[in-house]
């Protein structure tokens, strides 16, 4: 980790040409420009796989904000570990959630894994062409927002 890095970082990843499936992007854009917690930094992820591995590897705290198909209604905000998110058999996991999932694996096995994982979860309404948020999910930019921050702010582990 060089010095410049900062101990907790935020990435939201996504695609934004597939709408709701583009949340975590949009989070990250909102957020440019607030008084982040000096210890913190924000990435957009975009649909990034294996090459996060350089931007994740010995941090002390990972947040990830991406959309996850849980089947709940749309909007609907969950807080999930790293554990937790690869034994959930009823969460559509995407091609983006298997290179975090890929990701955190390699950092490991190269003996540089983030020491805390959290992730949240946005329940998509619609993952179809386009470059709109849907209202559902648009209307919970501020919430997903306020939950990254609160989580930012906590000790590290």
């Amino acid at each position: 980790m060089t010095e410049s890095t900062k101990q907790k970082l935020i990435i939201g990843i996504g695609n934004i040409l597939l709408r709701d499936e583009g949340v975590g992007v949009r989070v990250i854009e909102a957020m440019q420009g607030l008084d982040l917690p000096e210890d913190t930094e924000i990435i957009d992820g975009g649909t990034s796989g294996a090459d996060m591995i350089d931007v994740i590897a010995n941090r002390p705290k990972v947040i990830v904000v991406d959309a996850l198909d849980a089947g709940e209604k749309p909007g609907t905000v969950f807080q999930l570990s790293m554990s937790e998110l690869m034994a959930q058999e009823s969460v559509s996991i995407s091609v983006h959630e298997l290179g975090l999932i890929g990701s955190v694996q390699m950092a490991q096995q190269l003996g540089e894994a983030p020491g805390e994982i959290v992730i949240f979860g946005v329940q998509p309404c619609s993952i179809k062409p386009g470059l709109e948020l849907t209202p559902e999910v648009a209307a919970k930019i501020p919430r997903i927002i306020e939950l990254l921050l609160e989580e930012a702010k906590k000790p590290l582990r």
